[in-house]
Formats: C-alpha cells, structure tokens, sequence
C-alpha cells in the first residue's frame, strides 16, 4: 500500500511518501542529504528494491522548501536527526508500533541517522550510503543498531572520512566499497549493488519485534565451540588485513579462536587471564590476573568488601594464580616469544563471558601492549556484562545476548574441559615460530 503522509514537527508538517508491502517485516525511514527531497532517484530506486524484499519504507522531507534554501540547515546534523526522531516516534504511534524500524542515511542524512540511532536504542538497523558519518563522529560510540557503511571506490575524500568514522563505531558493523563508483553512485550497476547491500542488511537485522524477544528468551546453542567460531569469523570478515592479530583466552575460549584466526588469515596467540577465587569458593571470582611482562590483577572490590576477604588472602591468592599465568605462558609458548601486538588491530576471542571479570583483567593486559584498537568478540554473553565493559574494547561482537543465562555451558551442547595438550596443539607453535622468523 502506498500513500502520501504529513507528519508534524516543530511548527511544520513534513510531506512523505509511506509504502507498506502486505505482511511487512520491518520499515525504513529514508534521511535524505545535502538538500535533496523524498523525490531523490537514487534513494527511490533503492526504496522499491526494499519493497521487494518485503520492506517498508518511509521518504520523506527532512526540511521545508524553505528551510532548505538555508544550507546551514543541510549541514545542520543535530536538527535533521531532530526530524528523522519525530518522524520515527510519529510512525510508531500511527504506523508500524510492533515493526522493527531501520534508517538509510544518504550524505548528511547518513549522519542525521547515526545521531538519531545514538538516541533511540531500539533502531534495528542503519545503513549509510555515500554519507558523511564524519558529522555525527561525537555520538558514533552510542550507536547500539547494526551499521552497514556503504562508500563509492572513487569516492576521494569521502572514503578516508567513512574509514576514520567507521573506527568509532562499536556496534555490529561492515564497511563495503563499491569498486568504481563515485558520491553519487552514477556509474552502470553501482547503485543497483548498493540497493542489493542495504537490502541484504536490513532483511538480516529488521527481526519482528515479538520474534527478536522470542530468540532472546530462546537462544542458539551452539554444538561446539568450532561452530561458535564459524559463525562469529562471519561477523568479523571485514578485519582481513595484515595488522590483526587474533588472541585466544585459554583453555576454552581456544577453539573458538583457532576459527577466526584461519577464517581471517590472521596468527593466533594466547592471553593468559586466571580468576582470583573467594575462600573455599573457587568459581566465585573476586578479581583476576592477567598475564605479561609484570602480571597484572584487578580486584572486584565490592565482592571483596561484601565477603570480608582479609588482605593477606588476597596476597596468597595472586601469587598462586601468578605461579598458573607464569606455568601456562611457558607450556602455551615452549619458550618462544609472543606475537608483538603493538600497532596492531588485536581481536580477543573467548567460547563467552558470564561476569566478565577475567576478561576485562585480559583486556586490559592486551592494552598496555599498545595495540591500534582492541576488538572483543564472543559467541555469548549477558546484555549487562557486555554494557559494562563497553570501555575496555573499542568494539565488541557478540552473536547472542540472551535473557536467561545461567552459566556460558548451556549455550553449548559439548562443553568439554579443554586441556593444556589441546591448547598447545590448537596454537600450531611451529606457525607461532615462523612468524618471527
């Protein structure tokens, strides 16, 4: 169904164009750019591809005729995601209130929707094309909705403001360059290869509401951590590159590490973090220590205080889990030395994270190393977990955030102990030595 609709803003009323495909899975708000209207060509042609696919889609007037004479409202970011969040709470209460909602930001639109996703959580998914995600770079670190970034090959300039602006961004992401094209996408098939990327992306992301609920009260139980690893080395194909290295979190996070590594082409090493036990409850973590030239430890220092642990408990605790840190190095590496990480894009991989203690203890032994940027990535683990250690990495991907969770085992159905032997097998020490040769 296609109609025209008004929806108003501030003082004025916006005119759009609304299309509904019958049993549609999702709408798209279209953030036009640089002064065009709900009549751009470009973005109509890839509204019509979406509305194949099944979804909705909403182009509509960010200004007044007379407001965009003014060009400082074109480049005014803050006021056009002022727009799109009216237009957004208007479709909800009119519309679509049980649709999942994505926006297409072209040019400054592209920044417009970045700023508005920052503010509205729910958004299930953007795309920017050709856009100048550059303009909203102090909310890119908000942006929670998976981000697809489509930028022309010969788009100069642009491409080198869309890299820089990607970095920021810690959501899910993927950065794809049409080879060829320029800003407006003008050359044979460009457009219909953007139009088939935004539609890929949205079908992915844009969940019913009441399923995406249901998958969170019903997650993916993985059957080994090899599968896990197969499916997060998908979500993270876009870190193919010579600067990135992979680390594993022994014992169990290996497997799933030894995937990524061979699916990115990357070398794999290890991080050695061991949990600091409560007294005579060793799988209740009170801090962790981390592995290195000085082995460092963090406390859980409400937990400590809570329990009453004596600071002489403490001390004994850290040198036992030294002492393992130290044992483990040595058995892991036979003596070689480490992968260097300074400069370099590191990715730390474990099979999940419950409380996320030890792995922020590994995080931050990763950063003293000066790596470039740091990417956690895990099949599993806690909405809130993830949200509190948001500062530790410049980005995490995780696949499943489930409601219930109990302990990282019930998301898979082989949960072995892993052994050292495994570990040691898994790493390929002989490729460990090659890389420094």
């Amino acid at each position: 169904m296609r109609q025209a609709v008004s929806i108003p803003s501030d003082a004025v009323r916006l005119d759009g164009e609304l299309t509904t495909p019958r049993l549609a899975s999702g709408l798209v708000l279209f953030a036009h750019g640089s002064g065009s209207s709900r009549m751009s060509p470009r973005n109509q042609m890839v509204a019509e591809v979406l509305q194949r696919s099944g979804i909705g889609t909403l182009l509509f007037d960010l200004l007044t005729r007379d407001e965009a004479s003014d060009r400082d409202n074109v480049f005014d970011v803050d006021f056009l995601a002022h727009r799109l969040l009216d237009a957004t709470q208007w479709v909800e209460k009119h519309i679509a209130d049980d649709l999942p909602i994505g926006y297409f930001g072209a040019s400054t639109g592209a920044a417009a929707a970045l700023t508005a996703a920052a503010y509205r959580v729910e958004i299930a998914a953007v795309v920017s094309r050709g856009g100048r995600p550059d303009l909203a770079l102090r909310h890119l670190g908000n942006v929670r909705a998976p981000t697809l970034v489509i930028v022309g090959g010969a788009d100069y300039g642009v491409i080198e403001l869309n890299e820089r602006a990607y970095t920021f961004l810690r959501c899910e992401k993927s950065l794809e360059i049409v080879p060829g094209a320029t800003h407006l996408f003008e050359e044979p098939g460009a457009l219909e290869q953007v139009a088939d990327l935004a539609s890929g992306w949205f079908k992915r992301h844009l969940t019913p509401r009441h399923t995406a609920e249901k998958a969170k009260m019903d997650p993916l139980v993985y059957s080994t951590r090899e599968e896990a690893g197969h499916l997060l080395a998908a979500r993270l194909s876009s870190y193919k590159g010579p600067d990135v290295v992979v680390l594993g979190v022994p014992r169990g996070g290996l497997p799933v590490a030894r995937v990524v590594a061979d699916r990115l082409g990357a070398p794999l090493d290890v991080v050695v973090v061991r949990k600091l036990g409560a007294p005579g409850q060793p799988e209740l973590g009170i801090g962790a220590v981390v592995d290195g030239d000085q082995p460092r430890a963090i406390f859980n220092q409400d937990m400590i205080e809570s329990l009453g642990i004596s600071s002489e408990y403490i001390e004994a605790e850290i040198s036992r889990q030294i002492q393992e840190v130290r044992r483990r190095d040595i058995a892991y590496h036979g003596g070689r030395p480490k992968i260097p990480l300074e400069g370099k894009t590191v990715i730390v991989v474990d099979d999940g994270i419950a409380t996320g203690s030890s792995i922020r203890a590994a995080l931050r032994g990763v950063r003293r190393a000066h790596p470039k940027r740091v990417i956690l990535a895990i099949p599993v683990a806690p909405a809130e977990t993830l949200e509190a250690l948001r500062a530790e990495a410049n980005e995490i991907v995780c696949l499943e955030t489930p409601l219930v969770f109990y302990a990282v085992s019930q998301f898979y159905r082989d949960f072995h102990q892993v052994t050292d032997d495994e570990v040691r097998h898994l790493l390929c020490v002989e490729q460990l030595a090659e890389a420094h040769v």
